[in-house]
């Protein structure tokens, strides 16, 4: 496990106006963390978990207070500046997938090499697929295919930059019970394969239990940082 920080969050607050009021979402929040760990953010609904995991990749930007994504301070950069620094360090895996209906699933897992500039990800694309399962399901597309298919396809593309940060948002929130189950495995296995440093989201208590940090969140504060001894890992 490295000590080089590759998030470092600082007094973060983000408010937005709410029938005459000011509706606080985030609150004066603070943590790091280092290279290569694993960390996830829960909390009851309507916490801030989604929107504190947009302020740290650069989503959205904050009220008040900074983010350090890689090295790179966010605060003073415009969009285009944060959506280079995010394609150059940041894979993501929402709940809703997010794929291109028009495009196959190589396609699909291409994308953000080739908004990169990357000669040929075709090769990568396909060997990423081919890892998660795939690899006879290339020409298909997005209605063509499971929703745990679709996640698998989602992974392969978070993965294709080998960034140094991965942000999910509630990644099984859209599966059942056993498909969950496939694709969490499925996630750490690919992460503790690239080396990759994990930041997720969810409401899911034994997902959450398999990384090796948990930051408790309740009304936009952090109420609690637990440090998880014996992750449940890989099953």
């Amino acid at each position: 496990m490295s000590e080089t920080s590759v998030l470092q969050v600082e007094s973060l607050t983000k408010t937005f106006p709410s029938g005459g009021r000011t509706l606080t979402v985030i609150d004066d929040v603070s943590f790091s963390v280092n290279e290569g760990d694993t960390c996830s953010i829960v909390g009851p609904s309507g916490s801030g978990k989604t929107t504190l995991l947009g302020l740290c990749a650069g989503l959205d930007q904050p009220t008040s207070g900074r983010v350090e994504l890689c090295g790179v301070d966010l605060t003073p950069l415009d969009e285009d500046e944060r959506a280079e620094v995010r394609n150059r360090n940041v894979g993501f895996v929402f709940q809703t997938f997010r794929l291109l209906p028009t495009l196959t699933a190589l396609e699909n897992v291409m994308v953000p090499a080739e908004l990169r500039g990357d000669a040929d990800p075709r090769t990568r694309a396909a060997d990423l697929l081919d890892e998660v399962g795939l690899g006879d399901r290339l020409d298909h597309y997005p209605t063509q295919l499971s929703g745990g298919e679709r996640q698998r396809v989602a992974m392969a593309r978070a993965f294709i930059n080998r960034p140094r940060v991965l942000f999910a948002d509630e990644p099984t929130g859209n599966l059942d019970a056993e498909t969950a189950g496939r694709i969490e495995d499925l996630l750490f296995e690919l992460n503790e394969t690239a080396g990759t440093t994990l930041v997720l989201v969810s409401h899911d208590q034994e997902l959450a239990a398999r990384t090796e940090r948990i930051l408790h969140l309740r009304g936009g504060q952090v109420v609690d940082d637990e440090q998880v001894s014996e992750p449940a890992g890989v099953a």
